[in-house]
């Protein structure tokens, strides 16, 4: 089984899909068909959600829904080589995260027999972009859902049973320009106003709680000579706790000007993954994993957010990093250790049994 899966990792990493080619999302889903056809004793299928590719095999409403995406972050040749081994480690766009944790979850479920009458594995295209058009789905199977196993890339081995919930916010200053030289303070210099801000922004992190706030892109100006009269901030913000993002986003969208005006688009993005949601899978997972014989799993708490976020948000027991054992989500370093896969497939289908007991 493990030369096999290592196979279709390889496949599926070679058939690169950076979220933004809908082409190449279309053919990745495709190539995950295929595979799953091969693999699998009943047929998958591609959906269309909101004019995106959704992979789609079992049920047609699920009490264990397997939810992977095959998007990744890596523009078309941007990591080479595509594919490389060496020794127990595959790298490769998208190994880790998070195309080997798709087929370990299509191998998980090729030998349980029914499983498709409960289970449904579903892989979006959008994720790495914050899931717009496929968070409508995620929520409705959520809902309706007895478990979400999110087959997100593991933390050193261990699975995540938190997330920090997203916001991202641009505020807008407008001005009014004026000659820099020449009569300046006839101007409302929106670099100026918007420094301003900046400071008020920043000093909303509450770094006990774990909440970042961070200024990223800005733009400003026109022509060096011009007082500018417009100028933009990106802004990400990220939390443990649900009450944090809402209290940032009051401020936010709080802030003004004594000269200038302001505008504020955005919000929350993905709310938080909580332990509330994810304790109770945990707890089954580590008492699996004991019956095999496998050493403690062990879980932790991530900054990053994934569509587990939004599957635990609609209600779900959720638990997220049940995929590839590697390192380097998004670096140059991105790579899956080849040992790990067929121990996690082993460890996932006990895992998903003993749910449909």
């Amino acid at each position: 089984m493990s030369a096999s899966a290592i196979s279709d990792i390889q496949r599926l990493v070679e058939c690169q899909s950076p979220t933004e080619d809908l082409a190449a999302c279309v053919k990745v889903i495709d190539l995950a068909v295929e595979i799953a056809n091969k693999v699998l004793p009943t047929p998958a299928k591609a959906i269309t959600e909101n004019a995106r590719p959704v992979f789609w095999w079992g049920a047609a409403s699920p009490k264990i829904v397997l939810l992977c995406h095959l998007d990744t972050v890596w523009p078309h040749n941007s990591f080479n080589p595509t594919w490389q081994i060496d020794g127990d480690n595959a790298k490769g766009p998208g190994v880790f995260d998070m195309k080997a944790g798709f087929i370990q979850a299509l191998y998980a479920v090729k030998d349980i027999a029914g499983a498709e009458n409960k289970v449904a594995l579903v892989a979006t295209t959008d994720e790495e972009t914050g899931s717009a058009t496929s968070k409508g789905l995620i929520e409705k199977l959520a809902k309706a859902a007895d478990a979400v196993l999110v087959f997100e890339s593991a933390i050193d081995g261990k699975v995540k049973t938190g997330r920090k919930g997203t916001s991202m916010y641009q505020v807008i200053v407008t001005g009014k320009a004026a000659h820099a030289g020449l009569e300046p303070e006839k101007g409302i210099n929106a670099t100026i106003e918007l420094a301003k801000l900046v400071l008020q922004i920043t000093a909303l992190e509450n770094p006990s709680l774990g909440t970042t706030v961070v200024p990223t892109v800005m733009q400003s100006g026109t022509t060096t000579n011009t007082v500018p009269a417009q100028a933009k901030l990106d802004i990400d913000i990220r939390s443990f706790t649900m009450a944090e993002l809402n209290r940032v986003d009051a401020a936010i969208r709080s802030l003004k000007s004594d000269l200038a005006k302001v505008e504020v688009v955005g919000g929350i993005n993905r709310p938080p993954l909580e332990i509330s949601s994810t304790k109770e899978l945990y707890e089954k997972l580590e008492k699996v994993a004991k019956e095999l014989g496998m050493p403690e799993i062990g879980h932790a708490s991530v900054g990053g957010a994934s569509d587990g976020n939004l599957a635990a948000a609609a209600g779900a027991k959720v638990l997220d990093g049940l995929g590839a054992v590697g390192i380097g989500a998004h670096a140059p370093t991105e790579s899956l250790v080849i040992s790990s896969v067929a121990p996690r497939i082993k460890l996932t289908t006990a895992f998903i049994s003993e749910l449909l007991k």
